[in-house]
């Protein structure tokens, strides 16, 4: 069973733990993660940045399996970012990933939300990532050499959520 719920403040140590348990997230981007999190969850009393949302993937226990991180791209129309997407290597597998994904996609959707913007890296150990997003109707739109580092590409993949009509767009 998996359930989806917001994350809250004291979900940031487990979160990090996802974060490394992947093996596919160097310490910067660990820490970067970790900043988005601060984002909306800030120490002081004051207000989160509402343009991220957190949402956790729990197991029956509410042992934190996986995570997605999403807002709006700013100056646009109806874009939104994925900027994190992370599940505990214990939980791939179980559909935790696509159960997250789905439900940011169809989030957006009820916000009617056009385009859904995925960034990831061409080294090998993203492969699997790749196929992912692929087998979850993503297409990659543009490629950017050497971007992270020698030979390693950013890739840039979209999924249409609504039309420019509002319709729900299909797969």
């Amino acid at each position: 069973m998996i359930r989806l719920g917001p994350l809250r403040p004291h979900d940031r140590e487990r979160v990090a733990e996802v974060l490394v348990s992947t093996a596919a997230f160097s310490s910067d981007e660990v820490d970067v993660a970790l900043e988005l999190f601060d984002a909306v969850h800030p120490q002081s009393n004051a207000a989160g940045d509402g343009d991220y949302e957190l949402v956790g993937a729990f197991d029956a226990s509410g042992h934190l399996m996986g995570y997605v991180c999403f807002g709006p791209t700013p100056a646009t129309d109806g874009t939104y970012d994925l900027y994190w997407l992370a599940v505990d290597p214990a939980s791939q597998g179980q559909g935790v990933g696509r159960t997250l994904l789905r439900h940011v996609e169809s989030s957006l959707a009820k916000r009617r939300a056009r385009l859904l913007v995925v960034e990831t890296s061409s080294r090998v150990d993203y492969a699997a990532t790749r196929t992912f997003y692929a087998r979850s109707g993503y297409a990659e739109v543009a490629r950017v050499p050497d971007f992270y580092a020698p030979a390693d590409d950013r890739i840039i993949l979209t999924a249409r959520i609504t039309t420019r009509e509002g319709g729900v767009a299909t797969q």
